[in-house]
């Protein structure tokens, strides 16, 4: 048992995918960090909560333009040139947040701080997927995306109090080198993924053509409108739980934590059910969220039930991210990086909307928990997305689901089975 534990702890390819964890795990102190110290950078800045909640919206703008742009410039290339490259843009984002002045700066800071995120896990995922055994490819891909979610348990929380007695910036410089760090152990312990040059070369037509399939583009809207329901409510928690519930600023930190035990827990849950049932899993998550997002209008009011809604909330929304990204990757067959890529756009766009949306609702004097009711509706629409695209996959003609986004398959001279030098297969999504 012992050995076993021993090999496991030093199996190259489990270092590897905790290499691309840590990566994800500084995005998401980065990207999460400003819902807890949101009232501190507004009264810092001098511009009211609504106002600081643009920060987080020009981020999420910055994922949405970065993720297809840098993945197009970047498809040729080598996979882990081009996510050291990736990281280190990531670092410099936040070391420039730190130590910018004035409000706008501010934002195109966040903005650029965003542009690397969504290509980073689509370049991620994909190398992770092509490290291990097609049966293991959805745990590689959820154990990268477990540094983003297991850093809102630990690292956003300690992050955030570290913020609240230093200071906002020099929470962004830390978290600029955590990227760093990051950059260094992909360089260490990512193999070298070698990749046929004829390839390379048609990756960039292929990736385009993923796009003509309509399920890629549903799936993306689920992702833009159903994911949108979290960031709705959560981007105003802070002033939410302490105007409305009753805590205390101090309490927000173990609060954070429980946001993250949500995450965490959906995201390890998701990846089994999307192996077993992936649309399903997309019905269930969201018709979770609606029904929580509901509840929630109740036990906010209640510090206990709302503490428990609290990791009931980010759990439905985190099951439906391991299925996304299964989905999107096996619809886009061959030619997968722009598809996992653009679900981090999508992903953002909900950011986006969702801060934004809620902002709206705040402004019109509703009050710090009326973003609740904007995220049920969100996770409603979500719902009709999803549903309107099973009913799709199950009466269109299984051939013409992935038309047009299947690598050319190139038979070997030795007259072997044909090949797919991208590693990744599009067999029909469930």
């Amino acid at each position: 048992m012992l050995e076993g534990k021993l090999e496991m702890s030093v199996n190259p390819t489990r270092r590897a995918l905790l290499a691309l964890a840590l990566g994800a795990f500084g995005i998401a102190a980065g990207e999460f960090v400003t819902l807890g110290l949101l009232p501190n950078m507004a009264s810092d800045l001098g511009v009211t909560i609504p106002q600081a909640g643009h920060l987080i919206s020009a981020y999420a703008l910055g994922v949405v333009f970065g993720a297809p742009l840098l993945t197009v410039v970047g498809v040729g290339l080598p996979r882990k040139g081009l996510l050291l490259a990736l990281v280190l843009a990531l670092a410099a984002g936040n070391f420039a947040s730190a130590v910018t002045h004035g409000f706008d700066w501010l934002l195109l800071a966040r903005f650029l701080a965003g542009l690397p995120h969504g290509a980073y896990f689509g370049v991620a995922a994909v190398t992770a997927g092509n490290l291990v055994e097609p049966s293991r490819r959805n745990s590689a891909m959820a154990l990268v995306f477990s540094g983003f979610t297991v850093a809102n348990i630990f690292g956003v929380p300690l992050i955030v109090l570290i913020g609240q007695h230093t200071g906002w910036r020099f929470v962004f410089g830390l978290i600029g080198l955590i990227e760093v760090i990051a950059a260094l152990c992909i360089l260490a312990l990512l193999p070298v993924q070698h990749r046929d040059t004829r390839t390379m070369r048609e990756d960039l037509r292929l990736e385009l053509l993923a796009f003509r399939n309509v399920h890629v583009w549903l799936a993306l809207g689920i992702a833009a409108i159903g994911f949108g329901a979290l960031f709705a409510t959560f981007s105003y928690i802070t002033p939410m739980m302490v105007h409305v519930t009753g805590y205390a600023e101090a309490s927000m930190n173990p609060l954070l934590m429980l946001f993250g035990i949500g995450m965490t827990a959906g995201n390890l849950v998701g990846a089994r059910l999307s192996d077993r049932a992936l649309m399903p899993t997309l019905y269930i998550a969201l018709s979770s969220q609606i029904v929580v997002a509901l509840v929630f209008i109740v036990t906010v009011h209640d510090k206990l039930a709302a503490a428990i809604t609290i990791v009931l909330f980010p759990f439905a929304s985190f099951v439906m991210v391991p299925a996304l990204q299964a989905r999107l990757i096996r619809l886009a067959g061959g030619a997968p990086n722009l598809a996992a890529a653009s679900l981090h756009s999508a992903f953002n766009i909900a950011n986006s909307l969702g801060a934004w949306l809620g902002g709206l609702t705040i402004s019109a004097g509703l009050g710090y928990q009326s973003p609740i009711v904007v995220a049920a509706g969100l996770a409603e629409l979500g719902l009709i997305l999803a549903l309107i695209s099973g009913w799709f996959s199950r009466n269109r003609p299984r051939r013409r689901l992935n038309a047009g986004t299947d690598r050319p398959r190139r038979i070997p001279q030795d007259g072997g089975q044909p090949t797919n030098p991208s590693g990744i297969t599009s067999p029909l999504t469930r």
